[in-house]
């Protein structure tokens, strides 16, 4: 950490990381287009269903970097005991949040759909989907947890092959069970809805395995709840869960401005979030190799180090986001016929994905900036720019624009949205990051 060439060590660290994590994305841009091949209404239906998923997804995120910081700092510590604590209480956490989004899956599907739309088509898919998914939400939970659990000890490859594995069942199953192919039902949006759940589990099951098996620095046996422990995961992972939680919210309130408009408009939307994250998901793997880096370096007191891991992971970041704009630019087309579109929505969605992708410049430098602040100490900065760019400047720019009756200037705000979170990361980069890593030359 302190010794290595920056660019080789990032790029060691971070490789895995961003391969785990396109895996993930191609499985989701698969899973979605094979449902839009039902028709457009079971695509929207989905689309409008992301914000609950992304939320379930949040929280076990959350509690896992809680999870994983918890254990690792106590493994340094040689304080062994503590560090199974944090597992067997982390897993216990994982069960209780499954069981809330089980008490939603029995009960709110159809209002949270009623609320974006009045669409029947698309409220019944809906339902069908989002129940299944959020009922049997154990999978996804299970699997984040003991894909942590492996990276707290350093065995971050095995969670590479719980994700592929995960990722292929669904790719497979999809087709078999939405078509009903070799003799399966035809099961339309709910069989999307099982493959997801089985891919999760699966990968759920895969990963307590490789925990029980190679992760000998910790005990997967009973344990009672621990609610020391709990505040300690929840004090590191809640703000992490509220970065999330914020995208979720700004999603759900999108749908509904442009619901009232139409539903194609909120099925351009979903495509752009699905290729989006394909985009992003490899600064979001940087910044997982960056943070590490540049914590030790800031602690060693490597002013200089720290500074270059910052200005290489700004070009990465800026080099990946350019080519993601021109992908954009270029074959608009192209990336809407993935997910079957109607004429509508290939006239909607081209023009949507070109204006929204503008923000693709700003956005880099505004992701690396969050893990920025993280990494010294000041999660509130990261929080706050999430909510200037997600909340304050995003959802009341849409529903202005909105008013003028022209879709095509709605998507404007999402340039705009992303300037205004650039320019906040820009000038804290300056007040707070880089005086923070100047200081430790006057304090040594």
């Amino acid at each position: 950490m302190g010794v290595e060439p920056i660019g080789k060590l990032l790029l060691k660290i971070s490789f895995p990381i961003m391969i785990s994590m396109l895996i993930q994305s191609l499985y989701n841009i698969v899973d979605s287009g094979f449902v839009a091949r039902i028709d457009e209404n079971a695509f929207t239906a989905v689309s409008m269903a992301f914000p609950v998923q992304n939320m379930m997804m949040g929280l076990a995120l959350g509690t896992g970097v809680g999870m994983n910081s918890l254990i690792s700092k106590s493994l340094g510590e040689k304080h062994y005991l503590k560090a199974n604590t944090a597992a067997k209480n982390g897993i216990l956490l994982s069960i209780f949040h499954s069981l809330l989004f089980v008490l939603f899956g029995l009960i709110f599907p159809r209002i949270y759909f009623e609320s974006q739309t009045d669409n029947i088509a698309i409220i019944n898919y809906g339902v069908e989907y989002l129940t299944v998914c959020t009922v049997f939400s154990l999978g996804i939970f299970m699997q984040i947890t003991t894909e942590r659990l492996l990276q707290s000890t350093g065995r971050s490859m095995y969670t590479m092959v719980t994700q592929i594995l995960g990722a292929v069942i669904n790719i497979i199953l999809d087709p078999i069970l939405i078509f009903g192919l070799l003799g399966a039902p035809k099961l339309g949006v709910r069989g999307a809805a099982i493959a997801t759940v089985i891919g999760q589990c699966s990968a759920a099951t895969l990963g307590l395995y490789f925990n029980h098996k190679y992760n000998s620095e910790i005990e997967m046996n009973k344990s009672k709840l621990d609610f020391k422990t709990i505040k300690q995961i929840y004090a590191v992972g809640i703000p992490s869960f509220a970065l999330i939680a914020t995208g979720s919210v700004a999603v759900y309130l999108l749908n509904k401005i442009l619901g009232k408009i139409s539903t194609t408009a909120v099925a351009a939307v979903g495509v752009y979030y699905k290729i989006q994250n394909f985009v992003f998901m490899p600064v979001f793997g940087l910044n997982n190799g960056m943070v590490p880096i540049l914590a030790y370096n800031y602690g060693a007191g490597n002013v200089d180090r720290t500074k270059e891991t910052i200005k290489l992971s700004f070009k990465i970041a800026s080099v990946v986001m350019v080519v993601g704009v021109l992908i954009f630019q270029i074959f608009p087309r192209q990336l809407l016929m993935i997910f079957n579109a109607s004429d509508q929505l290939m006239e909607i969605g081209t023009v949507a994905l070109r204006i929204v992708s503008l923000s693709f410049i700003f956005a880099g430098i505004v992701i690396v900036s969050q893990s920025v602040f993280q990494a010294l100490g000041n999660g509130v900065l990261s929080l706050v720019s999430t909510i200037i760019r997600q909340i304050i400047v995003l959802v009341p720019g849409v529903y202005l624009l909105s008013l003028s009756g022209n879709l095509n200037l709605v998507w404007i705000a999402y340039p705009i949205s992303e300037i205004a979170a650039f320019v906040y990361c820009i000038y804290y980069l300056k007040k707070f990051a880089i005086r923070k890593i100047e200081s430790v030359n006057i304090e040594i």
